[in-house]
């Protein structure tokens, strides 16, 4: 049995007469559990140019609506090359674009802002919008009979 300090923050620090391996172990425990229960936010990117077609950029807007399902963060950005960078207006048409197209399932976190030669905008999930997976959760199989 050993003296162990079990809350050093408290006044007076509170002790206790235990076994210390068995309080490490505890303690580790419970923070693996803790760490099971976390939610992990990702940042998802979808890169653009300005002289993107819509056809392109429409199936990347299905994944970056994907990814809102799912509760990550999405990053849009638009790179300029060269001369592009005299017409950033393009390249704010086209992020004004894909944040109305997904305003059903994400909200605008970082407004549009010009980053050196990248263009960008973040969207969050909105409330409501996320489907979580639960662990009994399976796609529904229907057998025919014949």
């Amino acid at each position: 049995m050993d003296l162990v300090e079990v809350s050093p923050g408290a006044v007076p620090p509170v002790c206790r007469v235990m076994d210390f391996g068995k309080f490490i172990y505890e303690k580790a425990k419970k923070e693996r559990e803790a760490k099971k229960t976390q939610t992990k936010i990702e940042i998802k990117e979808i890169r653009l140019r300005p002289k993107t077609n819509g056809a392109h950029r429409d199936f990347k807007v299905d994944d970056a609506r994907r990814w809102l399902g799912q509760g990550h963060k999405v990053r849009v950005t638009v790179k300029f090359r060269g001369r592009e960078m005299d017409y950033p207006e393009i390249a704010l048409e086209d992020l004004k674009e894909i944040v109305h197209d997904l305003s059903d399932v994400a909200v605008v976190e970082v407004s549009p802002q010009m980053e050196g030669r990248t263009m960008l905008v973040v969207l969050v999930p909105a409330k409501g919008a996320v489907k979580k997976k639960e662990k009994g959760d399976q796609p529904e199989v229907k057998a025919e009979t014949s």
